[in-house]
C-alpha cells in the first residue's frame, strides 16, 4: 500500500498532482466534480502548513479543449473560498515558475501552467525514463515531497503522474486514496447478495473487455447506451449501426463484433438488454418504442420505460451496485429517465454502490440525488475502468514502490 498524506510532517513544500480536466466553453474552463473534490485535499494539506505548488492538465495538443490553466484557477479559488487565493502561473519549469515556488509560504497555493504545453510530459515512457526528464529533475529539487491526488490520470505513464516518486517522497492524496479504496472493491470484496453492474455511455470498446474481466464477481449486467444497442444487434435486433450521421456504432461493431457475439453467447444468462428504447419524435417529445421487430430509423437516445423498471427492480434486490456509464442522454432531460431510475433505485437501496465516470457522475447533482446515498461517487473514468477489470495503474504502482 502507499503512503497517505496522513504520513507527511506539518510545514512541507509538496508538489502536488491532481486532475482539473474540465468541459471547455469559448476557451474557459467550467465547473464540475474535480475542482471540488480537489479543493477538499487542498484544504486538508493547508490545514497542516504545507505550502502547495499544483500540477494538472488539461485537453491534448490539437484540440479546442488544450487550453491555459489561468481560468482553473479561479474555477479552484472559488471552491476553496475567500480565505484561500489561488495564484497562477504562466509558467511550468523556467524560470518564472521556479521563481514562483521558491517564493512559496505556507498556506500558499500555486497553481502551474497545463503540463501537457511540457514536451516531457505527454510520451508514454517508464518512470525510470521519465525521472531523467529536465521537467522531473527540473521541478524536483525545489521540494520536500510530492503528492498524487489525480487517480482519474493514474492509467497515464505520464512525466508528471511516474517521474517524481522517483526523486521525492511520494504520498497519495485523499481523492487517489479513496477513489482507489473504492473502485478496487469489486476485485477484493465479496457480497453475500446479488452484483450489479450497470454499463452504458458511449465508449463501448472501453466496457466491453470488462464483462469478461469480472465475471467471477459480478452476477449480471444492465447494459444500455452505445455498449446496450451493440449487443442489442448481436442479439438479432435491428439497432447497434449508424443513422442520421452518427459515427458511434459501425467502427465499434466493426472492431468487436466477434467479442460481442462471444460474449453474448457465453454470459447470456447474466447479460439484460433493453425492452424497449426512446428516441425524438417529430414534435420533439420522446417518445418509445418496443424493440421486438423494430426497423431503426432513427437514434435512441435513452433506455425506455420498461427497461428502466426492470434494471432499477435487479438494482434494488442487489448488495452491490458498480455503474459506469449513462443509459441515456442524460444532458437533456427528456432522455434522463433511464438513468435517474436506475440511480434513485441505488439511492434509496441499502447496497454497496460505486458510480463512475466523470459525466455519469455530474447526474446526481443534476437531478437532485444526494451524494451521500452512494457509497462512492467517482471522478475517475478511463482509471476506473482499468480498477474493474483488475489492470494495474502504473500512477498507483509508483506510489506503493516509493514506500
Amino acid at each position: 500500500m502507499f503512503k497517505t498524506i496522513d504520513d507527511l510532517e506539518p510545514g512541507q513544500r509538496l508538489l502536488v498532482r491532481v486532475d482539473l480536466n474540465a468541459p471547455v466553453e469559448d476557451g474557459v474552463a467550467q465547473d464540475n466534480r474535480r475542482f471540488a473534490s480537489h479543493a477538499d485535499s487542498i484544504r486538508r494539506l493547508l490545514e497542516d502548513d504545507h505550502a502547495v505548488a499544483l500540477m494538472a492538465h488539461q485537453g491534448r495538443p490539437g484540440r479546442d479543449t488544450f487550453i491555459s490553466l489561468e481560468s482553473h484557477a479561479a474555477v479552484l479559488a472559488d471552491h476553496l473560498g475567500q480565505d484561500v487565493d489561488v495564484d497562477f502561473v504562466a509558467d511550468t519549469y523556467g524560470e518564472e515558475a521556479l521563481a514562483a515556488i521558491d517564493a512559496l509560504e505556507s498556506g500558499d497555493v500555486l497553481l502551474l501552467e497545463n503540463v501537457r504545453m511540457c514536451e516531457d510530459e505527454l510520451p508514454e515512457k517508464d518512470p525510470e525514463a521519465h525521472a531523467e526528464s529536465e521537467f522531473v529533475r527540473t521541478l524536483a529539487p525545489r521540494f520536500n515531497a510530492y503528492v498524487n491526488d489525480a487517480y482519474s490520470a493514474a492509467h497515464r505513464a505520464h512525466a508528471s503522474l511516474v517521474g517524481f516518486p522517483l526523486l521525492l517522497d511520494a504520498y497519495a492524496g485523499p481523492v487517489m486514496d479513496a477513489e482507489y479504496t473504492a473502485n478496487s472493491a469489486i476485485q477484493g470484496r465479496t457480497f453475500d447478495g446479488p452484483v450489479t453492474m450497470v454499463l452504458g455511455g458511449t465508449k463501448a470498446e472501453d466496457l466491453i473487455p470488462v464483462i469478461e474481466e469480472v465475471e467471477d464477481t459480478v452476477d449480471r449486467f444492465c447494459l444500455g447506451g452505445i455498449v446496450g444497442e451493440l449487443f442489442c444487434r448481436a442479439a438479432g435486433h435491428d439497432v447497434g449501426y449508424d443513422v442520421d450521421d452518427t459515427e458511434f456504432f459501425d467502427h465499434q461493431w466493426d472492431d468487436h463484433a466477434e467479442t460481442i457475439e462471444r460474449i453474448l453467447e457465453t454470459y447470456g444468462d447474466r447479460l439484460t438488454l433493453a425492452t424497449d428504447l426512446a428516441y425524438e419524435d417529430a414534435d420533439g417529445e420522446r417518445a418509445e418504442v418496443a424493440l421486438e421487430g423494430l426497423e431503426k430509423d432513427t437514434s435512441y437516445l435513452d433506455v425506455g420505460s420498461e427497461t428502466a423498471d426492470t434494471y432499477a427492480d435487479l438494482v434494488r434486490e442487489s448488495d452491490a451496485v458498480f455503474v459506469k456509464g449513462a443509459l441515456g442522454v442524460f444532458e437533456d432531460e427528456r432522455f434522463a429517465h433511464g438513468t435517474v431510475e436506475v440511480l434513485s433505485a441505488i439511492a434509496e437501496t441499502d447496497c454497496f454502490s460505486v458510480v463512475g465516470g466523470g459525466d455519469t457522475s455530474r447526474a446526481i447533482g443534476m437531478y437532485g440525488l444526494d451524494e451521500n446515498d452512494f457509497s462512492h461517487v467517482s471522478i475517475a473514468g478511463g482509471a476506473y475502468v482499468r480498477a474493474l477489470t483488475g489492470d494495474s495503474l502504473i500512477g498507483v504502482e509508483v506510489l506503493e514502490d516509493a514506500v
